[in-house]
């Protein structure tokens, strides 16, 4: 065994981050679609804009997702290919 906990520490905080049915959807819908905006998450989720954009902080601030600016719009990524696998493995590997 190894006491290098930092890769455990990470892949914990992946599993955490990712550990909410709302923040899944989010997750295998941009590896789905490729990239969307906060609107657009919020019409498929049918949730406040607010309560999107909480979930989507979570998963940036652990770097699951990443943002790219175009004129007023943001759109979210997936920035972690591991994040694909998981869903690949929970989900199937034609629903990813």
């Amino acid at each position: 065994m190894d006491n290098n906990f930092k890769p455990f520490h990470e892949a914990s905080d992946i599993l955490k981050a990712l550990a909410h049915p709302v923040r899944l959807c989010i997750v295998k819908g941009l590896l789905k679609k490729g990239h969307c905006n906060v609107g657009y998450m919020q019409e498929c989720l049918e949730l406040p804009q607010s309560t999107v954009s909480q979930h989507l902080q979570k998963l940036r601030s652990f770097g699951i997702v990443t943002t790219e600016r175009n004129g007023l719009e943001v759109y979210y990524t997936i920035a972690d290919d591991r994040v694909k696998g998981i869903i690949k493995i929970f989900f199937g590997e034609d629903e990813a």
